[in-house]
């Protein structure tokens, strides 16, 4: 009995372990999912295309004055007034910048750059020894230059940038200061405006994994302009017409900010991994 009883417990326990070996053997291996991918490298070395919006105001420290044919030279003939106005504007342009490598420039970035401001800042220009007024407005500016950044994180650029520029602004029909205003037949012609520009701002690298778009960066600017300043002559708009013996002394400049969107075909530059 004792021998039967001892036999039955030990194929009980071998049957028992035979069942969890076979357990042990066909049971599924874990899954393990694979970590979604980083998000692109950051590259700030490679040309670029770039479109904005803003907004502007332009001032204009003006005085009137003899002009040909009257009293060769120019002699002031008013006290300065300031004019000016404000609007909405679209930028567009492009450039190249430029990563330094590994090192202590590494976080620096150049570059140059050139673009258009499509603008309608509209003023109104007045003169207390016409006394006379008129609507005017600047029409657009272009600028040329070079920039200089520094990466406080590998997506974030801050910058200053600098250059040429130059500007356009209406022809203006004068009006009496009066009330009601009454039209003079008198009136500037439009002119154009050298100057330089400095400015600076901030651009982020919208490298996030779910943008479809790689190479997309936002740009935040604002610049300030001076343009050199020119002798405007009056003229008498009625036929026939000619010099009327007054002009304006113009000096402008302008401030703007924009935000926009700028798209980097990177050309295989260093990386920013030095964070």
């Amino acid at each position: 009995m004792k021998k039967l009883l001892l036999s039955s417990l030990t194929g009980a326990v071998l049957a028992m372990g035979s069942s969890a070996f076979a357990a042990d053997l066909y049971a599924p291996a874990p899954v393990y999912k694979a970590p979604p991918p980083p998000p692109p490298a950051v590259s700030w070395t490679g040309c670029y295309v770039d479109g904005g919006v803003g907004y502007g105001m332009y001032n204009q420290d003006t005085f009137a004055e003899t002009s040909p044919p009257t009293v060769p030279p120019l002699v002031p003939v008013g006290a300065p007034v300031t004019n000016g106005g404000r609007g909405w504007l679209g930028r567009l342009g492009g450039g190249c910048d430029y990563q330094f490598g590994a090192g202590g420039l590494g976080n620096f970035v150049i570059g140059a750059f050139a673009d258009y401001d499509f603008m309608s800042l509209s003023g109104t220009f007045g003169d207390p020894a016409g006394p006379v007024t008129g609507g005017e407005n600047e029409r657009g500016a272009w600028y040329a230059g070079g920039r200089l950044g520094y990466l406080v994180t590998p997506s974030l650029l801050t910058y200053v940038d600098g250059g040429y520029t130059q500007t356009r602004f209406s022809s203006i029909n004068l009006l009496t200061a009066l009330a009601p205003p009454v039209p003079t037949g008198l009136g500037l012609a439009s002119s154009t405006y050298d100057g330089w520009f400095i400015g600076g701002g901030t651009e982020y690298a919208l490298n996030m994994s779910w943008i479809p778009i790689h190479g997309l960066f936002w740009r935040t600017e604002y610049r300030f302009a001076e343009y050199q300043s020119a002798d405007v002559p009056i003229f008498i708009a009625v036929p026939p017409g000619g010099p009327f013996g007054i002009a304006e002394h113009v000096s402008p400049y302008v401030q703007t900010v924009t935000s926009g969107l700028v798209w980097r075909f990177n050309f295989g530059g260093p990386i920013a991994t030095r964070y």
